[in-house]
């Protein structure tokens, strides 16, 4: 009778512990959700010159959802952009080259810092250069962002105008 009684004791700590951690972490997604939403969007990927970093590109996919399946809208991404040997200039001035499943960029604007963090946009570093790029409507539902250097190689960014990760039959955006 004690072991049913120090058991029943034990799963209501056990509950009771669990809802209050459970709702402090709700309410603190809840304050940063544009943020981890946009988190869901992001990639990044690094260019090596043997050991070293010799270029860091982060891109947030942010374009609009589509209601109507008639609807075609570019398709846009913010870019940050680190380059150690860069002189200021654009990253394309550089030798380097951005593809979105293999065409290239309808425009690139550069953007200011605080723009970005307004945004709520991840991986804002203080030394990256940041852009709006717009690539033209693409049909497919995956793509691949090819960041590609003449001296450094390649780095490919998947990313999925639906849901990328699924738990059951409630998708995260």
């Amino acid at each position: 009778m004690h072991k049913i009684w120090i058991l029943a004791l034990l799963l209501a700590l056990l509950t009771a512990c669990t809802s209050k951690d459970e709702k402090a972490l709700m309410k603190s997604y809840e304050k940063e959700k544009t943020y981890h939403k946009m988190l869901l969007k992001s990639e990044k990927t690094q260019l090596y010159d043997g050991q070293y970093t010799k270029a860091v590109l982060t891109a947030t996919y942010v374009s609009k959802q589509k209601i109507d399946k008639n609807e075609k809208f570019d398709e846009k991404f913010i870019i940050g952009v680190y380059l150690e040997d860069s002189n200021g200039t654009s990253f394309i001035k550089d030798g380097y080259t951005l593809t979105l499943n293999g065409v290239s960029p309808k425009s690139i604007s550069t953007l200011k810092k605080k723009d970005v963090k307004e945004k709520g946009i991840s991986f804002v570093s203080e030394w990256s250069h940041f852009y709006l790029v717009t690539f033209p409507y693409i049909e497919n539902k995956r793509f691949k962002l090819l960041f590609k250097s003449t001296l450094y190689g390649k780095g490919e960014l998947n990313f999925a105008k639906v849901a990328k990760y699924s738990f059951g039959k409630r998708a995260i955006f």
